[in-house]
């Protein structure tokens, strides 16, 4: 496709992205069906684009003002996800200019809300957090996330697999953490790979991996997968199950738990029961009450975590959306242990950065079910041979207390998770 071409399609759909309607991934993926004629280069090089404008907004938005023409347009120009001479194919000699001029600024001629591209109401509860890291953080949200592979150890071994790969001309590294990971050079096709359609692998973030870890689900055991969404984590759970017992995936969409359907025939399990669910009170879950092993409450929450692959969450939610969702996580927290048997495991998570939807809901969920015994995180994965463990957490004296990671010191996305184990 002519370079002019690709670039009006880039301000468009950057138009399109920008009225935050709609997640950023279906407003792609819905121009994408509406445009079949795009090639898988010309897709990427959309996509990429406009994710590189909703991970800088800010510092493009400080930019785009000098310039001529429409502001969509402006804005694909300074994202734009290709070779430079590809791109100067589509401009005129007054946007080159503009475009020179604007690679000459530099990061510290910046003010900082151009630097680190968050909203201000999200800035400071980070740098508490942070200290002198926040900027390592937010120079991290402002890259794409590299691509992590699980084994579906069920099925094959992590050497075997990354041999295959090797093969392909896929460079695969072992996950720092994870027993079952494979860090991917670049962003390979995968999805035509043998290791792909047979089941061997899936694309998930070594973090979510870990959360699957500390449930550390036995064979012949009852487990629930509470949020199951469309079953990244539940198909880790039922591979550690060697497809032994029963594992429920719970969810309130029936339409997350369809894209599971593909997935799990892949994965060769068979004690994985998938059902959507009304609400947290559903019947089929008080049914289930003091009769499971596990539970893995993944909650809804503001994903804030994984900005550097859904970076349009950080325009689309507010103060008053992450107080709706704490209320809604500590429900949803307070059913799912219900569930759990005398002496059996729960643990809460999400992909979120924020203590409002992590330690608080912890900490308050604790201070309510004094039947429920926090178990150090820390501890947890050292019985699970998890090299430094000690580096993953956070909180209590020790900093041991939870699950905590984050982009820019563990490249993974923001995950917390906290274990209780329900006393005799």
């Amino acid at each position: 496709m002519h370079p002019k071409l690709i670039l009006d399609s880039c301000a468009e759909l950057v138009r399109l992205t920008l009225r935050f309607e709609h997640p950023a991934d279906a407003v792609v993926s819905r121009y994408f069906r509406d445009h079949r004629n795009l090639g898988p280069r010309e897709r990427a090089t959309l996509a990429e684009t406009v994710y590189n404008v909703l991970r800088q907004k800010l510092f493009f938005d400080h930019l785009a003002p000098s310039g001529s023409g429409a502001k969509e347009r402006r804005l694909a120009i300074l994202g734009f996800h290709g070779p430079y001479d590809f791109l100067c194919g589509a401009l005129n000699a007054q946007e080159k200019q503009w475009l020179d001029e604007c690679k000459k600024v530099q990061p510290a001629d910046l003010m900082e809300r151009h630097r680190h591209n968050l909203p201000e109401w999200l800035v400071q509860p980070l740098k508490n957090q942070l200290g002198d890291q926040f900027w390592a953080l937010a120079d991290s949200l402002n890259r794409s996330a590299g691509l992590d592979l699980r084994v579906n150890d069920f099925k094959a071994k992590r050497e075997s697999v990354q041999k295959a790969l090797t093969k392909l001309g896929i460079k695969a590294l072992p996950t720092p953490y994870s027993p079952w990971g494979l860090r991917i050079e670049g962003k390979p096709p995968l999805n035509k790979t043998d290791v792909f359609t047979q089941g061997d692998v899936e694309v998930q973030d070594e973090g979510s991996q870990l959360l699957a870890l500390l449930l550390d689900a036995k064979r012949g055991e009852m487990v629930v997968d509470f949020c199951a969404g469309a079953g990244g984590k539940t198909l880790a759970l039922g591979a550690m199950m060697r497809s032994t017992g029963r594992l429920y995936a719970f969810d309130t969409s029936a339409g997350r738990l369809d894209s599971l359907k593909p997935r799990l025939a892949r994965s060769g399990l068979s004690n994985v029961h998938p059902a959507a669910i009304a609400h947290e009170r559903d019947d089929r879950i008080k049914r289930l009450t003091g009769k499971i092993d596990r539970v893995l409450v993944d909650a809804p929450c503001s994903g804030l975590g994984t900005l550097r692959r859904n970076p349009d969450l950080k325009w689309r939610q507010s103060p008053q959306s992450i107080e709706e969702l704490t209320a809604k996580q500590m429900a949803i927290l307070q059913s799912a242990a219900r569930m759990v048997k005398t002496g059996g495991r729960l643990v809460y998570a999400t992909c979120s950065v924020l203590p409002e939807e992590n330690e608080a809901i912890a900490e308050q969920f604790s201070a309510a079910n004094p039947e429920f015994v926090l178990m150090p995180a820390g501890d947890v994965l050292d019985n699970l041979k998890v090299p430094h463990a000690v580096d993953l957490c956070a909180g209590g004296e020790d900093g041991r207390r939870f699950l905590r990671l984050w982009p820019h010191r563990h490249q993974t996305d923001g995950f917390f998770a906290a274990v209780w184990y329900r006393k005799l």
